[in-house]
């Protein structure tokens, strides 16, 4: 053989040698990877395959599924009350993906999970088709209808989120506007411009507010300042007079900062009756006396600048709420008030509740309950996780005791229940620099106590920008702390 032809078969050699090594490296190396790859074709046809499992609420299942023809997707999901349960269920779209509840315990819900390996071999020998398990959430179908009617009856953006302060159930999960998951679960091209049109409106109905967004917490943020200048000793007695003025003089700035009670009833006033007024000078001092570093301390003791918050894995991740490092004075101080670059998710606000409510304890946030098998049998149970001792006992006890007066006397009367001990908080957060432009935002936060030891924390979050309201009547207490109520009363049965 000549020397070219030598040279080609060589090549050729190695061609076909780097193949094989190819293809056994994607045989092996690469098969289980690809196999569950989410644009391998196959990987879909098998989730739609057969019935998915279901997604529980109150015993009841808020998913389905349907059988459908021309296509090789065999089942297609259905969603009861779509819009109300999309910020849990998130969809399960043959074409679009999934999200949420779908998405993290899709294995489940496929029936693919290795845990089902014995169930479908036996299946196999029986003929009968393979069968999927079931999600079992916390939610409240009461709380999450009243948070759901309040925000739509507004037409606000909001969102409402509810606790159980002792274990971290999340026992409503709200977000306005909505979609109808089952409006583009399938895989047409109709469906598809569906899911693009939800996509381009301007009022995100896709946007889970409760976990997914930020914003300034406003004056719900002071529950945190208060337990923040008792927790550290600058506040030891929440009825004594304080020497913050009023209005404020922002250090370092010729601002000075008034509050909506007026400079009269809020200059040097006690901690506690700043709480029932909501004055800013009170909080404002508060935070500077502590400091940033161990007004930052306390707050991620109560969760800010974590990222784990409604289940500890998989697609019910919240965004992070930020308490940023290295604040100024004047930047520190604002914080006290829940302005400056403070941002939380309605989330954070709800699990801030809950800890003072619950005694300082901070428990993990979780929306699943139970995991249950094609059998019924259980394959996980959830416990009670401790997150943080956020404050001590006694600190939160003197926040319960303002919140409470809050409630009786303050700004938060709305949101009392008869035969319920209730602590609340409004807030009216401003964005943008130009606040004269900008439509404030409405918050308020709140828990209810009943005699029988049972008790619930709630968020509730209001964008008005839609709404037709004029600036002065927004505030959280006059649009939040209704809903707030509705859905405290839903959880206690009031």
């Amino acid at each position: 053989m000549n020397r070219p032809l030598r040279h080609i078969a060589i090549f050729c050699g190695l061609l076909m040698l780097a193949l094989l090594i190819r293809t056994n490296w994607l045989q092996f190396a690469q098969s289980e990877e690809l196999a569950n790859h989410e644009h391998n074709r196959r990987v879909k046809i098998t989730q739609f395959a057969t019935p998915r499992g279901d997604i529980i609420v109150n015993g009841k299942a808020i998913t389905g599924s349907k059988e459908v023809e021309g296509t090789d997707f065999k089942y297609q999901r259905t969603f009861k009350q779509g819009k109300m349960y999309a910020p849990v269920t998130g969809y399960a779209s043959q074409a679009q993906g999934m999200s949420l509840l779908e998405k993290t315990y899709d294995s489940i819900l496929s029936g693919q999970d290795e845990r089902f390996a014995f169930r479908h071999a036996k299946d196999i020998l029986t003929g009968e088709p393979r069968r999927a398990g079931d999600v079992i959430t916390t939610i409240d179908a009461k709380a999450q209808e009243a948070g759901y009617k309040g925000l739509t009856d507004l037409g606000a953006r909001g969102a409402v989120v509810a606790l159980e302060p002792s274990t971290g159930k999340v026992l409503a999960l709200v977000s306005t506007p909505s979609y109808d998951p089952s409006v583009f679960a399938g895989n047409s091209f109709k469906e598809g411009d569906k899911f693009q049109a939800l996509v381009d409106d301007k009022s995100k109905p896709l946007a889970n507010r409760p976990l997914r967004e930020t914003f300034p917490p406003g004056s719900t943020f002071k529950i945190l300042t208060a337990a923040a200048a008792l927790e550290h000793g600058v506040i030891t007695d929440v009825n004594a007079p304080t020497d913050a003025v009023s209005p404020y003089p922002l250090p370092q700035s010729t601002t000075k900062i008034s509050s909506e009670a007026g400079d009269a009833t809020c200059n040097k006033a006690s901690m506690k009756t700043a709480m029932q007024y909501s004055c800013n000078n009170v909080f404002l001092d508060a935070a500077l006396k502590v400091g940033d570093e161990k007004m930052r301390e306390t707050a991620e003791k109560f969760g800010f600048n974590e990222d784990v918050y409604s289940d500890a894995f998989g697609d019910m991740l919240a965004t992070k709420s930020l308490y940023p490092e290295k604040l100024d004075k004047p930047g520190t101080a604002l914080t006290g008030m829940g302005q400056g670059s403070l941002t939380s998710t309605p989330m954070q606000m709800a699990m801030v509740t809950a800890a003072l409510a619950n005694d300082g304890k901070l428990m993990q946030p979780h929306i699943v309950e139970e995991l249950r098998g094609p059998d019924v049998s259980t394959l996980e149970k959830h416990e009670p996780k401790e997150m943080s001792q956020a404050v001590s006992p006694e600190t939160a006890k003197k926040v319960q005791e303002m919140m409470e007066f809050t409630a009786k006397e303050g700004s938060a009367q709305r949101a009392l229940i008869d035969g319920v001990t209730v602590g609340g908080k409004t807030g009216t957060a401003q964005r943008g620099d130009d606040v004269s432009k900008e439509v404030p935002y409405g918050w308020f936060v709140s828990y209810g106590k009943a005699s029988d030891g049972r008790a619930v924390a709630v968020a509730v979050f209001i964008d008005p920008t839609a709404m037709d309201i004029s600036r002065s009547d927004i505030s959280g207490g006059r649009l939040g702390a209704p809903i707030a109520k509705s859905v405290m009363q839903a959880v206690l049965g009031k």
